[in-house]
């Protein structure tokens, strides 16, 4: 990781010293890049492992310096849902070693495949090729660090991270005593992950104008953020891959088992400061009448507060990110299936939605017609992850409507393509 001062010497202001730095990040994961392009299979998986047992072994290190990110969060007055984000705790490490484990366990994607024979004794090939180097801006969560770091590791991606200040410490303790040691331990150079140690606006506008040592940046965060630093990068020809707003949205439909639309509302709240929570409730209004005073209920018990019309928000407002309000749902009646999905689609982020119905019809109309990154029946929106959908960590969850990768990103998606036309008799490169 560069230090601060290694941007002091820049001439010009704060601007100058930050966008010295950042450069100076890139450069160096460049440089280092070379080593996981031509790494062998087994080497970037051993590395993974060794991330694992680093997290166990230096938990010590890890908790103390999250305890100190935690406390700061709390005299600054950060809500307790946005601190449940922050904190770590011995059962949180083991679950991040375990998915460390399993990422290494995944198959890696074909290099090589081959398509088609072409006239004049010649074969096309389809072949799959790092990016190089690329960035990633995410929120002050410090397992982020280590899941976005992972990613680009297992995908022979050298990377440039920048998280939240009030993660900061916790994300400098992962990334010298798991990420970069890892690495080390199996002679990959720990150049290759570099994290930012400066957490001000100035470090991810500087991020995303790297146009030639940084092509690509994860931008994950509040909406309003992530959409400026795209707009940013766009203006810099850096490309994106943003996690912007999120919120899912529940939709009990006539036909739905109250008994399991109220399970479902429990299940899809049983964290508060996630993108794929439950923040919308929908309610056909044929059920309504006996639902929402059960739906109420279940809440209340839970310690969260029903929004219920007259609304001062927009209806898909975004309750994950609202400091201090986290613990609200809002609650509308519908008049049916095509008015749920039409809010769905036109008021939401987009991100998730399901449907609780015992009419097949209605929810084969539900998926046909909902547009969000995941549509789920009868199951929760939280599903809508990385791990629980691929069995392996996500570096966000794209909700755009552009050809590319859509829903949770992970290492598979972070490949450039690249045609290879060479005679029939070439060998294949499968691995």
């Amino acid at each position: 990781m560069v230090s601060i001062e290694t941007a002091d010497g820049a001439s010009g202001g704060a601007d100058e010293r930050v966008h010295a730095l950042v450069a100076e990040c890139g450069r160096r994961a460049r440089a280092a890049s070379a080593g996981l392009t031509e790494a062998p299979d087994s080497v970037i998986d051993s590395a993974l492992t060794a991330m694992a047992d680093r997290l166990v072994a230096a938990e010590r290190e890890i908790l103390a310096a999250n305890q100190q990110d935690v406390e700061a969060a709390g005299k600054a007055g950060m809500s307790p849902a946005l601190q449940d984000r922050l904190r770590l705790d011995t059962a949180r490490l083991k679950g991040m070693a375990d998915q460390l484990r399993l990422l290494a366990e995944a198959p890696f994607p074909a290099r090589e495949t081959p398509l088609r024979s072409l006239p004049g004794g010649l074969r096309l090939s389809e072949r799959r090729r790092p990016v190089g180097v690329i960035g990633a801006n995410f929120e002050a969560r410090p397992n982020v660090t280590v899941d976005v770091a992972s990613q680009l590791v297992k995908s022979r991606n050298a990377g440039v991270l920048r998280t939240g200040g009030a993660a900061l410490t916790s994300a400098e303790a992962l990334h010298r005593h798991v990420i970069a040691a890892g690495l080390r331990d199996v002679g990959l150079d720990p150049d290759a992950i570099q994290l930012l140690p400066d957490a001000s606006r100035g470090s991810a506008v500087a991020l995303v104008r790297q146009t030639d040592l940084i092509p690509l940046v994860i931008l994950r965060g509040s909406g309003d953020a992530t959409r400026s630093l795209g707009a940013e990068a766009a203006r810099h020809g850096v490309r994106t891959l943003a996690h912007a707003d999120g919120g899912g949205v529940l939709y009990v439909d006539a036909a739905a088992d109250l008994d399991r639309a109220t399970e479902l509302l429990v299940a899809g709240l049983d964290r508060l400061g996630v993108c794929n929570r439950v923040n919308l409730l929908l309610v056909h209004r044929d059920v309504a009448g006996q639902a929402v005073p059960r739906f109420e209920a279940a809440l209340t018990e839970l310690g969260v507060r029903a929004s219920l019309p007259p609304y001062d928000h927009p209806v898909g407002y975004e309750w994950a990110l609202d400091s201090g309000r986290e613990a609200t749902v809002t609650v509308a009646e519908v008049a049916d299936l095509a008015e749920a999905v039409s809010i769905a689609n036109t008021e939401t982020s987009g991100l998730a939605a399901t449907i609780v119905t015992e009419d097949r019809a209605a929810a084969e109309r539900f998926i046909a017609t909902a547009i969000g990154t995941g549509i789920f029946w009868n199951a929760t929106t939280r599903l809508l992850d990385g791990f629980k959908l691929h069995g392996v960590p996500e570096t966000g969850i794209n909700v755009d409507h552009v050809p590319g990768p859509r829903g949770p990103v992970t290492f598979q998606d972070l490949y450039l393509r690249q045609y290879v036309v060479a005679p029939e008799d070439r060998p294949g490169d499968a691995g």
